[in-house]
């Protein structure tokens, strides 16, 4: 394993104090998810006010699966009672991300100034990797695009949890009451949770899954409690770990840019946000009377936020994480799929017709 440079320590370590400091001070405020946004907002602060931070982005391979085994401590038999009630959402999912990703498109084109191709890719409502290569693939601006996406995971996530708690009262459900203590564990509760993170993984990778070292954990996680294989989430501590190292990458996204030469890119990701949000909505509240859906969860569903972190808000807002979990699962491979068939059947098109708008 190679060895980091020492200068890379400092930055790690700011970022990693930074991040707990900051999840220990939103635990105690009261703050939704602390243990995520916290050091989410902590870390993108001083980010943005230039501290030099650097994201811990190795974990990642290491915390995702064990977020993915915790989601699927979510599922239980009962669920399956309810699964035919979600094709209401299903049969709405494909016309909102239309109708989002036009709105949003829209918003950067005319609103913003942006040309077609950075438009068209900062607008995608998911896919945020992927959307930033295929945009400078197609000649645009890959730190702009970057920029759009994580501010749109960053907004949405802050905006739901704080609407969530302020206007619906709707607060973190899992508290000091539900912690569960490494010795909470058996020996065969250990081996099976351990096996569901690593077999998951490999199943995920192997099989193609969508965020695989999450969703391959989730789902054979999810299959073990379903079948009651095993009862009992992993140790709260380790999930507390997790939340506060993905809160830390999230936050780091905003190392090295400058509030003033950006200010106009993350004003305009703001409202593009909002916009997205707007739609977001709309056809949730379209939900209730179709499907009785609530609208709290609706728009948990329909939130163009990131899998990982939307997901952990429906288990911590106490709302159906199985429903949540799947409507972001396919939300994200009809981006994926989707937004690149598009750009081939209409990126020349959008591009001459602003080359004749200039002319």
């Amino acid at each position: 394993m190679a060895r980091l440079p020492s200068s890379i320590w400092p930055k790690l370590l700011t970022a990693g104090l930074a991040g707990i400091f900051a999840g220990i001070i939103a635990r105690w405020i009261g703050m939704p998810l602390p243990w995520m946004l916290g050091p989410m907002i902590g870390c993108g602060a001083i980010a943005l006010a230039g501290v030099p931070v650097l994201a811990p982005t190795g974990l990642r391979q290491v915390v995702i699966p064990v977020i993915g085994v915790m989601l699927g401590s979510g599922f239980h038999p009962e669920l399956l009672d309810h699964i035919g009630s979600w094709a209401g959402t299903l049969l709405l999912l494909p016309a909102f991300l239309a109708v989002a990703a036009a709105a949003s498109y829209a918003f950067y084109r005319f609103v913003g100034g942006y040309d077609p191709v950075n438009a068209f890719f900062c607008a995608a409502p998911g896919g945020l990797n992927e959307m930033i290569i295929l945009g400078g693939e197609a000649g645009g601006d890959e730190t702009r695009i970057a920029l759009a996406h994580s501010l749109r995971v960053f907004l949405v996530i802050s905006i739901i949890a704080t609407s969530y708690a302020l206007a619906l009262d709707i607060r973190a459900a899992r508290g000091p009451d539900t912690w569960v203590a490494v010795t909470d564990l058996s020996l065969l509760d250990t081996a099976i949770l351990l096996a569901t993170g690593g077999l998951g993984v490999l199943a995920g990778k192997r099989l193609h899954l969508p965020a695989p070292m999450l969703f391959g954990p989730m789902i054979l996680s999810a299959a073990a409690h379903m079948a009651e294989i095993v009862t009992v989430p992993p140790p709260s501590l380790l999930v507390t770990a997790a939340q506060i190292t993905i809160g830390t990458i999230l936050g780091c996204r905003f190392a090295g840019v400058s509030p003033a030469s950006m200010g106009r890119d993350l004003l305009l990701g703001l409202g593009a946000t909002i916009v997205l949000l707007c739609v977001t909505i709309v056809f949730a509240a379209f939900l209730g009377p179709l499907t009785g859906t609530p609208l709290a969860q609706g728009v948990l569903a329909f939130s163009p936020g990131g899998l990982t972190e939307m997901s952990l808000l429906a288990l911590s807002m106490d709302q159906d994480i199985a429903y949540v979990s799947t409507m972001h699962v396919i939300r994200i491979v009809l981006v994926l799929f989707g937004m690149p068939l598009i750009f081939r059947a209409i990126g020349g098109r959008l591009i001459d017709g602003s080359r004749k708008s200039k002319d």
